[in-house]
C-alpha cells in the first residue's frame, strides 16, 4: 500500500496530473484483478475520459473492469510488452460529449478513431502530446472551432480525417509540411474558407486529398504530387482545368463538381490513364468536346452534366468501347445537338445513361437494347422524334425509363411488358397515341407512371390495377374516356392521382377510400404544397461493377379529377381522407351538397370544387382546417350565408359566381356572390388589369423532369385557358 501511495504522489509531481486522475489510478490498483497488464496511467485516463461522455447504449461498459472483473475492453489495443495503449477505436457507438483532455495522457497512441459519434466542442489543444500518432480520425461528429495549431507537432501522421464536422476558419498553412509521411487528408463537409494552402500542392507524400463541401476559393492549379484521389467538390473554386500531369499514372478519382470552373475540357485530362471516376458536373465548362478526349477503358463514371458544352455528343469518348467498364455516363443539362451516336450502344457495361436537357434530335438508336445491363435511361427534355424502339426490351434490367418532353410518336408497344423490373415510366409531354396495352399488367414493379400530355385515348383497362406498388399516376391532358373504375382508389401506396383534362364521364365511384395508407395518414412527411415537385433519380456507383438506384418523390399527396365530364354527387368517403393535401374536382358536372365530413381533412391545403353544380350551404367546419391555404368554391349553386366569424376572408374570390350565396361583410350585412360581368369586347387579361377580379388560379405541379429538371406548372383560370410556366 505504501508503494502505491508513493507512486501516486510521484505521478502528481512529475506529470502535474489532476488528483481526479490519480484517484482513478488508485481505484484501479486497489480493485482486483490486475491481470490485464494495461499501464495504470492509461487505465485511469480511459476511465476518466469515459466518465465525461454519454454512452446511452453502454457500449463501453466493459471498461468498468474494476467492478465486474472483465478482461475484455471495447475499442482499444495495448502493447503486450509495455502495457501502454497504442490504439483506441470507438467508432459508431452513439457516444456524445466533449473530448476530455484526459485522453491526451495516452501518449503512446498510434491510432485514434472516434468517428461516427456525436462528440462536440473543439479539438483539445493537448492533442499535440500524441507524438507517436499515425492515424487520427475524428470524422462524422459535431466538432466546432478551428483546427488547433498545436497539431503541427503530430509529425508522424499518415492519415488525418476531420470530415463531416462543423469546423471553420482557414486551412492551416502548415498542413503542407508538418508531416512528411501524410498520405491521406480529409477535411470534407466542414466550413473552411480561404484558399487551398500552397504547401498542399507540394506535399509529395500525399495520395488522398478531400476538401469537398467547404467554402474554398481561388483558381484551380496543378498539384505537383502523384495523387490517387482528389475531391474538391462543392466549393467556390474557379479558373480553368489543369492537366494534373504529375498524377498521369496514379490518379483514380477526380471530382471537381459544383464549382465555378470555366473554359473547355483539355484533351490532356484523358491522359490520366488510371482514371476510374471523373466528375466535372455543375460548373461553367463550355465549348465542344475535342475528338482527342478519349479515356481509357478503366473509366467507370463520367459525369459532365450541368455545364455549357456544345456540339455533337462525342462518339468515341472511350477507347476500345467493347472492352469498356463504364457504368455511368451523364452528359445531361448541356447544349449538345445532333443525333445520339450509335457508338454509345457499344458500351456494353453501361448501367445508367443520362442525356436529358439537351437539344438532341433524331431517333432513339435502334440498338439501344444491346445495353443489357442498363438500369436507368433518361433522354427527357430533348427534341427526339420517331417511336420508342421495340429493341429497348433488351434492357431487361431497366428500373427507370424517362423520355419526357420530346417529339416521340407512335403507340406504347405491348412488348414493353418484358420490362418487368421497371419502377419509373415517364413518357409525358410527347405525341404518343393509342391505348394503354393490356400487356402492361406484367410491369408489376411500377411505382411512378407519368403518361400526361400525350394523345392517348380509350378507357382505363385493368392493366393499371396490377401496378400494386403505384405511388404516382398522371394521365392528365389526354383523351381518355369512359367511367372511372372502382379499383382506381385502392392503391395502398398512392400519393398523387392526376386524371385531369380528359373525357372521363359517369360518377366518381363510391368505394372504400381508406385503402390508401398515404391519403389516410396525417403524419406522413411530405413536400410543402405549392412548391415545385421534383422527382430526383440518382445512382451511386459502389465499385467497378455495382451501382445502386434510388429516387425521391416529394410531390404533395392529392387527387385531381378536374376538367372532365363527371357528374353526380361527390362520394362522402373522399372527404374523410385525413392525409390528403389537395383535392381538385373543378370543371365537371358534379351536384349535391358538400358533406360535413369535410372538416376531417386535417392535412388539406388546397380545395377546388369550382365550376360544378354543387348546392346547399357551406359547412362551417371548413374554416377550421388550419392548413387550408387555397379554397375555390366559385361558380356553383351554393346558397345561404357565410358569416364573417368563420374566417373565409382569407380566401378572396372563393365564392364568386354563386348568386344565392351571401358573404357577410363586416358591418355591412352580406353581399351576393353574383357572376362578374365582363364588358363587351374586353379580354380576360384586360379585365384583370382594370381591377381586382374575384378569380382564383389553381396551380398543380405536373411530374417534373427527373434528375433535377424544369418544373411545369399548369395554371388554369376560370376561363379554362392554361398558362405554361417554367421554373428551373
Amino acid at each position: 500500500m505504501k508503494e502505491i501511495t508513493n507512486w501516486a504522489f510521484g505521478i502528481i509531481k512529475t506529470h502535474k496530473l489532476s488528483y481526479n486522475l490519480v484517484l482513478f489510478s488508485l481505484l484501479f490498483l486497489l480493485s482486483p484483478p490486475f491481470a490485464l497488464g494495461v499501464d495504470p496511467q492509461d487505465t485511469a485516463s480511459l476511465l476518466l475520459f469515459k466518465s465525461h461522455i454519454h454512452d446511452p447504449s453502454d457500449s463501453l461498459s466493459s471498461w468498468d473492469f474494476a467492478v465486474n472483473g472483465s478482461s475484455t475492453w471495447t475499442g482499444f489495443t495495448a502493447s503486450n510488452r509495455t502495457g501502454r495503449v497504442t490504439a483506441l477505436n470507438i467508432t459508431a457507438l452513439n457516444l456524445s460529449g466533449t473530448l476530455h483532455p484526459s485522453l491526451c495522457n495516452l501518449s503512446f497512441l498510434e491510432t485514434l478513431v472516434l468517428s461516427y459519434n456525436n462528440f462536440y466542442g473543439s479539438i483539445p489543444l493537448c492533442f499535440q502530446l500524441f507524438r507517436k500518432l499515425r492515424i487520427l480520425d475524428l470524422s462524422h461528429n459535431m466538432l466546432t472551432g478551428v483546427v488547433p495549431n498545436t497539431l503541427v507537432m503530430l509529425n508522424q501522421l499518415t492519415q488525418l480525417n476531420l470530415s463531416h464536422n462543423m469546423l471553420s476558419g482557414t486551412i492551416p498553412v502548415w498542413f503542407g509540411n508538418f508531416s512528411t509521411q501524410l498520405e491521406k487528408l480529409d477535411l470534407g463537409f466542414n466550413s473552411f474558407h480561404g484558399e487551398v494552402p500552397n504547401g498542399l500542392l507540394y506535399l509529395m507524400s500525399l495520395k488522398y486529398l478531400d476538401l469537398s463541401h467547404n467554402y474554398l476559393m481561388g483558381n484551380l492549379v496543378e498539384f505537383r504530387q502523384a495523387l490517387v484521389y482528389l475531391n474538391l467538390e462543392s466549393n467556390w473554386l474557379s479558373g480553368t482545368l489543369p492537366c494534373f500531369l504529375s498524377s498521369a499514372d496514379s490518379m483514380s478519382v477526380l471530382n471537381l463538381a459544383n464549382n465555378s470552373i470555366v473554359g473547355g475540357i483539355p484533351a490532356c485530362i484523358s491522359g490520366l490513364r488510371g482514371l476510374t471516376r471523373l466528375n466535372l458536373s455543375h460548373n461553367a465548362v463550355r465549348y465542344r468536346i475535342s475528338p482527342r478526349l478519349v479515356f481509357s477503358e478503366k473509366l467507370v463514371v463520367l459525369d459532365l452534366s450541368f455545364n455549357e458544352l456544345l456540339g455533337n455528343l462525342p462518339s468515341g469518348i472511350i477507347e476500345k468501347a467493347e472492352r469498356s467498364g463504364i457504368l455511368l455516363l451523364d452528359l445531361s443539362h448541356n447544349q449538345f445537338t445532333g443525333d445520339i451516336p450509335a457508338s454509345l450502344t457499344e458500351l456494353k457495361s453501361l448501367q445508367a445513361l443520362f442525356l436529358s436537357h439537351n437539344l438532341l434530335t433524331g431517333e432513339i438508336p435502334e440498338r439501344i437494347g444491346n445495353l443489357t445491363y442498363l438500369q436507368v435511361i433518361d433522354l427527357s427534355h430533348n427534341l427526339l422524334s420517331g417511336s420508342i424502339p421495340l429493341n429497348i426490351v433488351g434492357c431487361f434490367q431497366l428500373l427507370a425509363l424517362m423520355l419526357k418532353n420530346n417529339n416521340l410518336s407512335g403507340e406504347i408497344q405491348p412488348e414493353l411488358d418484358a420490362l418487368d423490373s421497371l419502377k419509373i415510366l415517364d413518357l409525358s409531354e410527347n405525341q404518343i397515341s393509342g391505348e394503354i396495352p393490356l400487356t402492361l399488367a406484367g410491369c408489376k414493379s411500377l411505382e411512378v407512371v407519368d403518361l400526361s400530355s400525350n394523345n392517348l385515348s380509350g378507357s382505363l383497362n385493368d392493366a393499371i390495377s396490377k401496378w400494386s406498388n403505384l405511388k404516382f399516376l398522371s394521365l392528365a391532358r389526354n383523351n381518355f374516356n369512359g367511367a372511372l373504375p372502382g379499383w382506381l382508389f385502392t392503391f395502398q401506396a398512392i400519393r398523387t392521382l392526376d386524371l385531369s383534362s380528359n373525357k372521363f364521364s359517369g360518377y366518381i365511384p363510391d368505394v372504400n377510400f381508406n385503402t390508401s395508407l398515404i391519403f389516410n395518414n396525417v403524419d406522413i412527411g411530405r413536400a410543402t404544397f405549392g412548391e415545385p415537385s421534383v422527382l430526383e433519380v440518382s445512382v451511386i456507383v459502389h465499385d467497378k461493377t455495382e451501382l445502386s438506384f434510388k429516387y425521391i418523390l416529394p410531390t404533395a399527396n392529392g387527387i385531381d379529377l378536374s376538367d372532365n365530364l363527371l357528374r353526380g354527387e361527390i362520394p362522402s368517403g373522399i372527404f374523410t381522407l385525413q392525409g390528403l393535401e389537395y383535392l381538385n374536382l373543378s370543371y365537371n358536372f358534379l351536384d349535391g351538397q358538400m358533406p360535413v365530413s369535410l372538416g376531417k381533412m386535417r392535412s388539406l391545403k388546397a380545395l377546388d370544387l369550382s365550376h360544378n353544380s354543387l348546392s346547399g350551404s357551406i359547412p362551417e367546419n371548413i374554416s377550421n382546417l388550419g392548413n387550408l391555404t387555397i379554397l375555390n368554391l366559385s361558380y356553383n349553386s351554393l346558397s345561404g350565408v357565410v358569416p364573417t366569424r368563420q374566417g373565409y376572408g382569407r380566401f378572396p374570390g372563393a365564392f364568386a359566381g354563386n348568386p344565392e350565396l351571401c358573404v357577410e361583410l363586416s358591418g355591412d350585412g352580406c353581399r351576393r356572390q353574383s357572376v362578374p360581368v365582363v364588358a363587351a369586347g374586353k379580354s380576360f387579361a384586360q379585365d384583370m388589369e382594370d381591377g381586382p377580379i374575384l378569380v382564383w388560379v389553381f396551380c398543380v405541379s405536373s411530374l417534373v423532369s427527373f434528375y433535377g429538371g424544369i418544373v411545369a406548372l399548369f395554371c388554369c383560370s376560370r376561363t379554362r385557358n392554361c398558362i405554361l410556366q417554367t421554373k428551373t
